[in-house]
Formats: C-alpha cells, sequence, structure tokens
C-alpha cells in the first residue's frame, strides 16, 4: 500500500491546479481530526475546528483567491478563534500544524518549477525515512530519543540526513534544482526526524500508538506525514526566497519615499 500513496501523491502532484488542492485540502482537514482526537476534544469542538480551518483552506482554491499569503492571515486568524472559544492553546496549535503546511505545498506547487520543487520537498522526506530505517537497521547502537521512540538510533538519524542529501544533489546535477535547495536539504533531513520525533511524543502524551486509523496499515495520516509537516513551511520559504528578497527590496525604498512626502 506504501506504494501505492506515493504513486498516488505523485500523479496528482503532477496534475497540479485544483487536484491537487482538493488532495491537500482533504489531507490537512483529515490531520485536524486526528489532531483533534490527541488533544481529547469534544465533538463540537472538533466541529467547530474542522470549520475554522475550512475557511482558509477554501480560499486557497484555485477558483478563488489561490495560495497566497493572504491566507497565512486567515490561518493565524482561525487559531486565535479556536484559542479564544476554547482558551486551550493545544487545539489553536492544531489549525497551524495543519493549516500551514497545506498553504506551504500549494505554494510551493504553484511556482514555475513548481513540480520540481515539491517534488524535492516531500521525496526528501522519504529517502531521510528510507535512509534512517536502512541503516538504523544495519548499525544500530546508541537510541536517539528513547523515552519517546526506543526504535530510532544516531545512526539512522545520520543515515537519514546523508540519504535526503544525496536526493538533493541528484536533482541539482540531474534537474538542475537551485543551490539553496541542494544545501538546506540535510537540514530539512533534521527537520523532518524532528517532525517524526514531535508527533510521537504527541501519541505518548495522548497514550495511543497511531494518531488515527485512515489508512489502513499504515495508522494516520498525521503517522504517515509527520516529517512532511514541518519540512513544508521551510521548503516553502527557501523556494520563495528571491520573490520575498524583491518585496523587500521594493518595500524599503517605498517606505523611504513615503517618510519623505
Amino acid at each position: 500500500m506504501g506504494f501505492a500513496l506515493v504513486g498516488f501523491a505523485l500523479f496528482v502532484l503532477w496534475l497540479g491546479g485544483i487536484a491537487f488542492w482538493l488532495v491537500v485540502t482533504i489531507i490537512g482537514i483529515g490531520m485536524l481530526r486526528e489532531w483533534a482526537d490527541l488533544a481529547k476534544a469534544d465533538l463540537a469542538t472538533r466541529r467547530m475546528m474542522l470549520f475554522a480551518l475550512s475557511v482558509p483552506l477554501a480560499i486557497m482554491s484555485p477558483m478563488a483567491a489561490g495560495p497566497q499569503f493572504f491566507a497565512l492571515g486567515l490561518i493565524a486568524a482561525a487559531a486565535i478563534f479556536i484559542l479564544v472559544s476554547t482558551r486551550q492553546s493545544m487545539l489553536a496549535l492544531g489549525i497551524v500544524y495543519t493549516g500551514l503546511p497545506v498553504l506551504a505545498l500549494l505554494l510551493i506547487r504553484k511556482q514555475p518549477d513548481g513540480l520540481l520543487f515539491t517534488i524535492w520537498a516531500m521525496a526528501l522526506v522519504w529517502m531521510c525515512d528510507i535512509g534512517a530505517f536502512f541503516v538504523g537497521r544495519a548499525f544500530g547502537g546508541p537510541r536517539l530519543a528513547p523515552s519517546i521512540s526506543p526504535n530510532k538510533t544516531w545512526a539512522g538519524f545520520v543515515g537519514g540526513i546523508v540519504a535526503a542529501a544525496a536526493f538533493g544533489a541528484i536533482l541539482h546535477v540531474g534537474w538542475g534544482l537551485p543551490w539553496r535547495l541542494t544545501l538546506a536539504t540535510p537540514l530539512l533531513a533534521v527537520a523532518a526526524q524532528g517532525g517524526d520525533l514531535y508527533e510521537s511524543w504527541l501519541k505518548r502524551q495522548a497514550g495511543v500508538k497511531d494518531s488515527g486509523s485512515m489508512l489502513p496499515g499504515h495508522g494516520g495520516l498525521m503517522d504517515r506525514l509527520d516529517g512532511l509537516i514541518p519540512v513544508a513551511p521551510i521548503a516553502a520559504f527557501l523556494v520563495m526566497l528571491p520573490e520575498i528578497r524583491a518585496m523587500g527590496t521594493g518595500l524599503i525604498p517605498g517606505l523611504i519615499q513615503g517618510l519623505g512626502e
């Protein structure tokens, strides 16, 4: 089933547009439901959280405003709404935790070289997981975080970084992945493994083995995407760094001119 999921993800990624938005939106809503379950939110609160997140997700649709920085403000507003309504910061954090990666992936895919960049962001996490698994199994050794995830080792941690870095280098040589993304790949592999550990910690806090049961034999959506959740926003920032710099370059002269008038 794992290969089928990867194949489906790549197919939808290739399609882009409304198909990609629809799939990542459904995934975002599914992850938020799992987060609410881990936080032991009641049914009414869970519905309110899903409604709050659905607003920015709908705005991100290609049929609406699309993925823009404006959606970032809507995600923040949804989180504040949940915080004020429930007075539970954990539930508000769930809005950001699940909404931000959706916006990030849509922003990356929207770029002129979005297909390559999105494959990079997603597949580096897969390569990191593969490298960590096989190197950890082969070498064993000291545990990385025994109180959180007893099966993870320092050898696997390094193996994941090396595998992701090699993948980034291949994309650079073969498909022209920019240097800034290639050099950042090992750091994103660290972030991916940090996301994995964080999700393991959440499950331990909730006293459950899996975040959900939406993927039979694979647990929940958060179980499969825990590494991508922190990677996607960082990757989006790096992908859009030239555009962000251009915005800043144009903003400063405008502010100076405005102060002089």
